[in-house]
This record gives structure tokens, sequence and C-alpha cells, in this order.
């Protein structure tokens, strides 16, 4: 396996992996185009196996998936016993369901929910964190609902940093990274570019986002994959995931 960080989601690429064809011709693509590594994202129904074999055979690591936080409650050995097959150890939830942001309280019951189920994976050798969006930058009380999450949960819960909707948040995506130190082994790389009047999603590179700084905390924190997500794309999704691609290798990723 290469000592590359660079990854990406397949939730980039999620109208391509929808049938197990779609997903055996999508990581020969990923492959061609220099990934070496892969979160596992958006997919259609696929056997396990099925899956391992397509991963396997074109020699890529599966560095994180994405995982709902019902069957990470629910089917938690039968997760586990999947993640064994793709030989990954990183798993991330999506978003908070719901639910939680409907109740009072409802960050720092998730946070505590979370974290019970963090420490089962932490004990079988695997990694529980959160993605962000903005919304968790919103205000509830004196305090922000992403510190809620990180100052309310067992260490054991990890923050899967999304850079960009940080920044569309109007947080600065190196002090959250910070804040995550030694909880961070996935940090999502998504650009952010004015078009018009409007605030977009770019291939990483070709937007306004300050990647010194950014790689320079990722590094302080201690994060182990940089993991390219670009929900909507303005071309091909193959061309945007090439180009953020190619600008990361330039940077020295």
């Amino acid at each position: 396996m290469s000592d590359t960080k660079i990854g990406i989601t397949l939730f980039t690429l999620r109208d391509f992996v929808k049938t197990s064809k779609d997903i055996a011709d999508t990581l020969k693509k990923v492959k061609a185009i220099g990934y070496e590594h892969i979160q596992l994202s958006a997919l259609g129904d696929i056997d396990a196996k099925e899956l391992a074999d397509m991963i396997h055979s074109e020699e890529l690591h599966v560095c994180a998936t994405h995982v709902g936080f019902d069957r990470l409650q629910d089917e938690l050995d039968a997760v586990i016993e999947e993640h064994r097959l793709w030989g990954c150890k990183n798993i991330a939830i999506p978003s908070m369901p719901r639910p939680y942001w409907d109740m009072d309280g409802g960050f720092s019951k998730f946070a505590e929910e979370a974290s019970e189920v963090a420490l089962n994976l932490q004990a079988a050798g695997m990694t529980l964190s959160y993605h962000n969006h903005h919304t968790e930058l919103i205000h509830v009380g004196d305090r922000i609902g992403l510190n809620i999450l990180i100052e309310d949960s067992d260490p054991a819960l990890c923050f899967e940093i999304d850079t960009y909707w940080i920044q569309y948040g109007g947080g600065d995506p190196t002090v959250w990274i910070a804040k995550v130190k030694d909880r961070c082994p996935i940090i999502h790389f998504k650009d952010l570019a004015v078009v018009g009047r409007e605030q977009v999603m770019a291939e990483i590179g070709e937007g306004n986002m300050n990647w010194p700084g950014i790689v320079t905390s990722c590094e302080a924190a201690n994060a182990q994959w940089y993991v390219v997500e670009q929900d909507t794309c303005a071309g091909d999704p193959f061309d945007s995931a090439a180009i953020s691609c190619r600008n990361m290798q330039a940077m020295g990723l």
C-alpha cells in the first residue's frame, strides 16, 4: 500500500456506483486516475464479499466508509464483519439523524450515544468519526453545536472535519481541525469557489480555500487521510476527481 494520504469518497461518483457493474467500472477508473485509497459511500446494493473482491482486484485500499447511525446501533456486529472483509478500520457517520436536532439537549444526547458505539468499535480495533456540515455551527445556547459534540463525547469518538462545510458555515477549517487533534483520522477535502454571487463546490486547488494552512493543520492534528469529496461538479465528476488528484499531488501530498 502506498504511503500517500490522498483518497476519494465514492459519494462524489454516486451516480456511477448503482449496480455491481457500475461499481466495478468506477473502481477501475478511480485507480486509473491515480487514487489508491477510497471511502465507500452511496453505493447501490452489492454483496460485501463481492465488493471486497472488486476492491482487492484493483489493489485499492478502503481508508474509510460512511454508515448510517441507525445501522451502527442496530447491526454493529455485521458492520464490523463487513469492514474486516474490506480491510477498513475507519467508519464515519455522514450526519446526525433528524430526531436529535429536534430534541432539547439533542447534541449532547447524540454525543453520548455515538460515544457508546465508538467505544465498541475501538474495542474491535476500529474508529468512529462524525462528519459535519455547516449546520453543526449553529449556536445552541452559549455553545456551538459542533463544540458540544466534541466536548461532550468520549475521546474515542473522532471527527471527519469537512473543510468546505466549515468554511461555508463561517468557520475556519484550520481552527476546527486543531480542535480535534488526535481525533481526526479522516479529513474531507472540498474546495469553495465563488461563481457570480454564489459559493459553490470546486476541485481542490481551484477555489479560494487556504490549502497550505489546512494541510499544516492536518499534519499537526495527526490526520491520516485526506479524502476528496465534491458533492456537485460543474462537469464530469471523473474529470473533477482527476483535477483534485493532480492538484493535491502538486501540493506534495
